[in-house]
Order: structure tokens, then C-alpha cells, then sequence
């Protein structure tokens, strides 16, 4: 597209609920015309085409969604767009932190370009936000952070995107403070960890560390925590005291954070400190053997964000990249059926933004609102959600960035 101002035209806008018997039978929508300057939206209209002049683009009725958000992902470490292989069995994580040992070296020469590959299937599905988490351990040292800097740049201007300096192998364990310091000095954006208890051995000192080097650094947090239990529960209770006293409210990310799946109340109760210290969860919609309480976190005020974490990696052979996908499987997993439900659902993939609010007034898009957006063949957001609507277009800042429209 490249152009300061342009028109796009007959794109589908949900603009309300229709109701039977007191309750939301559907959505309402409408044909409008939106015009595009420097990245954001201008103005909103409906009705005739604009004629000033400007160069318009056709949706042809195409519906019109916030654009999506992969908030828990490592584009670091994948076999995507290499030859196939399945997972080898292990017995347990460090079993699988040895195969890393020996296989990250491997990986390392075409780090970057299987990176890159995974970026343009993210996109193509319509996420222009990605968080990745990014391998620093002793093996690897920097290299794989090198990898996904330049995997990075080569999409700059197509997505935005947050780095989290992972040290996979565990950050007291295989003593990786010094090079995470030295990620966040190399355009990392936040400071990772994994199972202070289990993998480091010292909930208080791993934490402490994690939270030192975020502060140094003015940086975000995102902390993978597997452990359940008592133990999960622990290391999260503590992860928000150590988030109140530092001050970070708003800049912290408890990930996967299994611990909530045990007993409710104590589950809940958390959830209410998260949410008033601005400590959100990421997740990837695990079922099964374990089924996480998104929707009570939800309703805490918790921000929850949901992610593909591995495609077709050492670690787990799945992952599609599709996070429509995702917000599929949660309204499938909490039986969301409903028309409003499914509409909701799509919030957990957006950052929350949503075309309507409860009372059915539009809320997104607005004047002023950045032009990101996914142009999805489908009639309304729960239909989308529902079947997983075809992705015909993305656009980010203004720019066409997957897909097509057709330009007059």
C-alpha cells in the first residue's frame, strides 16, 4: 500500500446485537468506509463512497477485527519449515534440557531463517504482536538471541514484537545471570525464568534475581512457572510480593501458571491479587489432564493472553501459529456458545480490545485507533471465533502486510 492516506472501502463493522426473548439472538452489522492516515484511522463513514480524490481500497464486504496478539511463543527453537520430526521420549524436563545440549548447536546456523519462516505464518494469521521467548544458556550463549534480533528486523514495519530472555536450562542452575544481563543489554524486553522451585532449586533467590535484573534493566517480566500445587502457588504468592515491592505492577507475566488449576478458592483468591498488581497470565489452552480456570481468571480482572509456545519443536510436535485458533479451542474447552460468549472469546487473542461491549455499543475501531486489523470471511466475531474464519487480509500501522485487497 505505502501511502499516507487512503480510503478503505465496504468493510463489514459489527455495529450491534440483536435480542429475542431478552437475551442476544446476534450481531448487527454494517458496510462502512475508513479512511487511513499515517498509520491510524482518520475518520469512520457509511453510506456513499468517499470522493475526494484519495485512493481507496476494497474490503468487498470483507469483516473487519482487531488485529491478533501470540503472546507466548519461541521462534527460537523450532523444526518448522524443515523435514519433519516427532519428539523424542524423555523422562522428564532435564531430560530434555540435556537433548537441548546437544541439539541447539545444531539448530543455531538456520536459526533465522526458520524464524523468519515462523513470523510470516504468524502473520498470515493475523497476529502483528508477537512475544517470543528466546534461548539464553550457556551453549547457546547469545546466538540464538542474534537469530531472532535479525528475524525480528526483517519484519520490522509488518509487526510489532517483546523478547524475553529465557534461560531455559534455569537461571541459577546453569548460571545464566551474567548472559541475561547481557540479552537485556542486546534488545531483550523482558527478563524470563522457568520453575524457580523445580528447575533453579531456590524459589527466593531465583525470583529475587529475575526481579533485580528487570529492575537494572527497566524492564518487563515473563516467568514460565509449570509447577501445581502448593508449589505453583507458592512461587506465584511470592512473584506478587516481590512485584508489589519493586513497584512493577502492569509489567509482569506469570506463563503457563498451572498452580491455578488447584483448589478453587485459593486459586481465586490469587487471581484477585493479580489482577490488582497488573500480573497477568499467559496460556496456551492446555486440556486433558489439565484444564485451567481461564475463564474465573477472567472474570478476577486477570489479563490473560494466549499463545502457541511450541510449532513442531523438540518439545511438542503440534502448534499451528494460528491464535484464532486458540480462541477457537477456549469457547470449545468452556463451552462458550453462546453469541456473546464466542464474541468475548476473541478479547483473549486482541489484548482484550473487542469490536462491542456488553451493552452491544462499538467500541473498536474509533478515530485515532492504530490501523491494525485482520479482515476475516465471516459475518461477525462469534462466527469467527466459532469457525475459525479464513484470514483474507492483515494490515498493521496502515500497511497491507499479509494477504490482499483489492486496490482502485
Amino acid at each position: 500500500m505505502k501511502q499516507s492516506a487512503y480510503w478503505l472501502v465496504n468493510v463489514r463493522l459489527e455495529s450491534g446485537y440483536s435480542y429475542g426473548d431478552g437475551v442476544i439472538a446476534g450481531t448487527e452489522t454494517e458496510l462502512s468506509h475508513i479512511r487511513v492516515e499515517n498509520g491510524c484511522i482518520s475518520a469512520i463513514t457509511a453510506g456513499e463512497r468517499p470522493d475526494d480524490g484519495l485512493p481507496q481500497q476494497d474490503a468487498k464486504g470483507l469483516l473487519m477485527l482487531p488485529a491478533f496478539q501470540e503472546m507466548h511463543i519461541h521462534i527460537d527453537k523450532t523444526y518448522y519449515s524443515g523435514p519433519w520430526r516427532a519428539v523424542r521420549p524423555v523422562k522428564d524436563i532435564f531430560g530434555r534440557i540435556q537433548e537441548e545440549r546437544e541439539l541447539l548447536p545444531k539448530l543455531l546456523p538456520t536459526a533465522q531463517e526458520r524464524a523468519e519462516n515462523m513470523l510470516n505464518l504468524l502473520l498470515g494469521f493475523g497476529s502483528t504482536h508477537v512475544r517470543t521467548h528466546c534461548n539464553i544458556d550457556p551453549v547457546i550463549g547469545l546466538g540464538n538471541l542474534e537469530a531472532t534480533m535479525g528475524a525480528l528486523q526483517t519484519f520490522s514495519g509488518k509487526l510489532s514484537s517483546e523478547v524475553v530472555a529465557f534461560p531455559q536450562h534455569g537461571l541459577l542452575r546453569s548460571d545464566a545471570v551474567e548472559l541475561v544481563r547481557q540479552a537485556m543489554r542486546s534488545g531483550a524486553t523482558h527478563v524470563g525464568g522457568v520453575d524457580p522451585v523445580t528447575v533453579d532449586g531456590d524459589m527466593e533467590k531465583s525470583l529475587q534475581t529475575i526481579m533485580d535484573i528487570a529492575v537494572e534493566a527497566n524492564a518487563g517480566v515473563d516467568v514460565h512457572i509449570h509447577d501445581r500445587g502448593e508449589t505453583g502457588m507458592a512461587t506465584m504468592h511470592r512473584l506478587a510480593d516481590l512485584t508489589e515491592q519493586a513497584g512493577w505492577q502492569g509489567r509482569v507475566t506469570a506463563s503457563h501458571a498451572f498452580g491455578f488449576a488447584g483448589e478453587p478458592s485459593a486459586a481465586a483468591e490469587l487471581a484477585e491479587r493479580f489482577a490488582s498488581l497488573g500480573i497477568s497470565v499467559t496460556s496456551t489452552v492446555p486440556f486433558g489432564g489439565l484444564i485451567m480456570p481461564l475463564p474465573m481468571l477472567r472474570e478476577k480482572g486477570v489479563r490473560v493472553g494466549l499463545g502457541n509456545d511450541s510449532i513442531t519443536d523438540h518439545w511438542s510436535p503440534f502448534g499451528t501459529g494460528d491464535c484464532l485458533e486458540k480462541a477457537t479451542r477456549l469457547a470449545e474447552l468452556y463451552r462458550f456458545v453462546d453469541e456473546r460468549s464466542l464474541a468475548a472469546s476473541l478479547g483473549f487473542i486482541t489484548g482484550g480490545v473487542l469490536p462491542l461491549n456488553e451493552e452491544g455499543k462499538r467500541v473498536w475501531p474509533t478515530v485515532g485507533d492504530a490501523a491494525d486489523a485482520v479482515f476475516v470471511q465471516a459475518s461477525c466475531s462469534a462466527e469467527a471465533v466459532a469457525r475459525r474464519a479464513r484470514r483474507s487480509a492483515v494490515l498493521f500501522g496502515g500497511e497491507l502486510v499479509s494477504g490482499a485487497l483489492d486496490a482502485e
